[in-house]
């Protein structure tokens, strides 16, 4: 292939000031890359062989997916590139970083960079512009087929790009570089508080076939044993919504929603996930809105997530339940945060799981008379108020610092459309 023109820098693109002016490359991806068909032949062993993750990279394969005969599998060297070329739209590609060579299925695509070029790619450059919105909206429509897209190098290698020089390349990957170790950085402090979470649920929880959590704050230490009643003296009611044809899109404004059940599986109550209601006759028919200081409880889905449940905090206007879904309702003999805490933890939820009924192999059911059923073993009013708040407190960190991980990946998102334009937006 051969390069298309020289074009000076767009006020449209964001570059780093010392390079302002500089020109701007336009060129066919196939222009600074090679497909590489070698083969192992006798060289590498099983053990080498290697796959492609959207979310992990490239990952060892396990061994029964790996033929008997390896020597047509593909070599792939450090910085080469390997994607399947049936799953490329989905993101399956990534760059090897590992000093040795390694293997993959004979049937995946690997290029390299060419670094004979004056005006070339820098591998550490192309690994973030694939993960860019330039790269998904060619690979999402740049190969064959309908229902599976097949994307094979001579695709991939129509792409069109704009390229600054080498050293604007690998200012712009050190840069994204650093981003992706502070969202790294980030997400480990929320997985940390996640998992700090569960684990202080262990010791303020009683443990199975006990009656005293390991851990009491001091003003209770002494204090009697938590007692066991069925959830029934805790919540005067369960009651579901009802099912009504609804839209594809969340209800906005003064408009009516009914809840989706994937509402409480994260753990969280998300009133965002909810659908439309605009037929009149429909309108009609919705009942059991959402209210404060209740429990959605799922009551019917996959074996996973039947008994998924969430605490709501405040009223919620023009939001409905299915009928797939109940709201726990208060007795006042017990803080509905803190139950909430205890139907939320490890052993509320495999209680839950464990009274799930069906026929179906993926959608199961819970009935009202089991779950009220349930032992819950609960302390004073003063320590259930002790733990809830310990809880919340957890809960409200970990928010603000899933709040401050969105930033950052929004911060890269935007960063990478100014970095790395279209083509149109570029030139």
């Amino acid at each position: 292939m051969v390069a298309r023109k020289n074009k000076s820098a767009s006020t449209r693109r964001l570059r780093f000031p010392e390079f302002i002016g500089q020109p701007l490359q336009e060129l066919w991806l196939g222009d600074v890359t090679t497909e590489s068909g070698i083969r192992n032949g006798d060289e590498l062993p099983a053990a080498s062989v290697m796959g492609v993750s959207k979310v992990d990279g490239i990952v060892p394969m396990e061994e029964r997916t790996i033929a008997s005969d390896i020597a047509r599998y593909k070599v792939v060297r450090k910085d080469w590139f390997a994607y399947n070329p049936m799953r490329l739209n989905i993101g399956s590609i990534a760059r090897w970083q590992g000093e040795a060579d390694i293997l993959v299925s004979p049937d995946y695509v690997v290029f390299r960079c060419l670094d004979n070029l004056a005006f070339g790619i820098e591998p550490d450059y192309l690994d973030h512009f694939r993960r860019s919105m330039s790269w998904d909206s060619f690979v999402s429509k740049g190969g064959d087929g309908s229902v599976r897209v097949r994307i094979y190098y001579k695709d991939l290698a129509s792409l069109g790009l704009v390229l600054p020089s080498r050293a604007e390349q690998k200012r712009i990957a050190d840069c994204l570089r650093s981003l992706d170790e502070m969202i790294a950085a980030q997400r480990q402090k929320v997985e940390a508080l996640i998992t700090y979470k569960r684990a202080l649920m262990q010791e303020l929880f009683p443990r199975g076939g006990e009656t005293v959590p390991r851990f009491r704050f001091p003003e209770f230490r002494g204090a009697p044993e938590w007692e066991a009643h069925a959830l029934a003296h805790h919540v005067s009611t369960l009651d579901a919504g009802v099912s009504v044809n609804s839209g594809d899109r969340p209800a906005s404004g003064a408009e009516i929603g009914i809840l989706k059940t994937s509402c409480v599986t994260s753990g969280t109550f998300d009133s965002t996930e909810n659908k439309v209601v605009v037929e009149p006759e429909e309108l009609h028919r919705v009942k059991e809105p959402v209210q404060g200081d209740t429990i959605i409880i799922s009551r019917m889905n996959t074996i996973a997530l039947v008994g998924a449940n969430a605490y709501v905090e405040r009223d919620v206007p023009n939001l409905f339940l299915p009928d797939r879904l109940w709201a726990a309702k208060s007795t006042r003999h017990c803080n509905m945060r803190f139950l909430s805490y205890v139907l939320g933890s490890t052993q509320g939820r495999a209680f839950l799981s464990s009274l799930a009924s069906g026929s179906s192999g993926t959608m199961k059911n819970i009935s009202q008379s089991d779950v009220l059923a349930m032992p819950i073993l609960a302390p004073s009013f003063a320590e259930q108020l002790r733990v809830a708040a310990c809880f919340v407190a957890l809960d409200e960190l970990a928010a603000a610092e899933s709040g401050k991980l969105s930033a950052l990946n929004t911060r890269k998102k935007g960063l990478m459309q100014q970095l790395f334009p279209s083509m149109q937006q570029a030139l």
